[in-house]
């Protein structure tokens, strides 16, 4: 099989087994990249046969979507477009808002800044708890009966959640957190997707750049970066983490594959209800990323990678008490 061609199911949408989630290019990870680079990377993923693009309200408060708007908008017939709403920025602040008018209100937006007339996935960016999920569900049902969004899908939320908006709406898809070091999604959610025929898109694949094996000194973090505040970046648990990565990429090197190649096609093999996302602001990455796609893993391999990284041997939560209060997915 020629596994170029892999492809994934996602609500009414065909796509290639690997997206691109765009986050990194204006938010999150220290200084964003080059508006030149960061068009390159786009327009590479395109030509590379990438035809799912993430991006979100949130990011860069609008300058993601713009950025995609801008470079992307001559080629929108050859791609799936997601963005999220129901958080964005507000005077500088970031605000968690899933009122229908708020939802309204964000979807006009992202449809202004992406320069497109219809959002092919909508997404709610997390769900906020004072709001009954089924008004958020609802305000964005409506925006589907509207003619300006195909699918909706979910982020950040728990199985029983994804069950009550399903109850309201068609779900197309769920975005969780998913990858060797964060399991949470085998809780229950990955086999709610399962049953429910919707996709589970893996954000942060890569464990945000632990399992590239190239962060090997925390102390390099940008002091803006995200991770700064993430407890398994910490000094000490990153000291106890560190200690997984010999393992590891002695196992890329047996898989014959890169590390990160490795971390995409462990989570390939999860099921074909699963498609990762990784988000890189450098091509050679990228095309190192699209890679994975023509790796196959051995069950005794992923046996293997499993007993070595896992929920119990990694050290530090994902997420801070004040973040981790913000989101509804499952935890250990």
């Amino acid at each position: 099989m020629n596994t170029h061609t892999l492809k994934r199911r996602l609500g009414p949408f065909t796509v290639t087994a690997i997206g691109l989630g765009c986050m990194e290019l204006n938010h999150a990870y220290g200084v964003p990249p080059a508006p030149e680079a960061a068009e390159r990377v786009l327009l590479t993923a395109l030509e590379l046969g990438v035809d799912y693009f993430d991006t979100a309200a949130l990011y860069g408060f609008g300058a993601n979507e713009e950025l995609l708007g801008r470079v992307l908008a001559p080629h929108r017939d050859r791609f799936v477009l997601a963005t999220k709403g129901g958080m964005s920025g507000v005077d500088g602040k970031r605000v968690i808002d899933g009122r229908p008018e708020a939802i309204r209100r964000n979807c006009e937006d992202s449809l202004r800044r992406l320069r497109t007339e219809i959002i092919d996935l909508y997404y709610l960016h997390r769900w906020d708890k004072k709001v009954p999920i089924a008004d958020s569900v609802g305000a964005m049902a409506e925006r589907v009966r509207e003619g300006k969004v195909r699918a909706i899908g979910l982020s950040e939320v728990s199985a029983a959640t994804l069950r009550k908006a399903q109850a309201v709406h068609p779900i197309a898809a769920l975005q969780n957190e998913y990858s060797l070091w964060t399991r949470n999604p085998e809780i229950a959610a990955l086999e709610t997707c399962r049953q429910l025929g919707v996709t589970l898109v893996a954000f942060s694949p890569l464990g945000r750049g632990f399992l590239t094996g190239a962060l090997r000194e925390v102390s390099s973090l940008a002091p803006k970066d995200i991770r700064c505040a993430m407890p398994r970046f910490a000094p000490a648990n990153y000291a106890v983490n560190l200690k997984l990565l010999d393992g590891y990429t002695a196992l890329a090197e047996e898989a014959g594959c890169g590390p990160p190649q490795l971390a995409l096609a462990w989570l390939l093999a999860r099921g074909e209800h699963v498609l990762p996302i990784p988000g890189t602001t450098d091509v050679e990455h990228l095309r190192e990323n699209l890679g994975a796609r023509e790796v196959r893993l051995t069950p005794d391999l992923i046996a293997r990678l499993d007993t070595l990284i896992n929920p119990h041997s990694v050290a530090g939560a994902r997420y801070n008490a004040a973040t981790q209060a913000e989101i509804d997915s499952e935890e250990f």
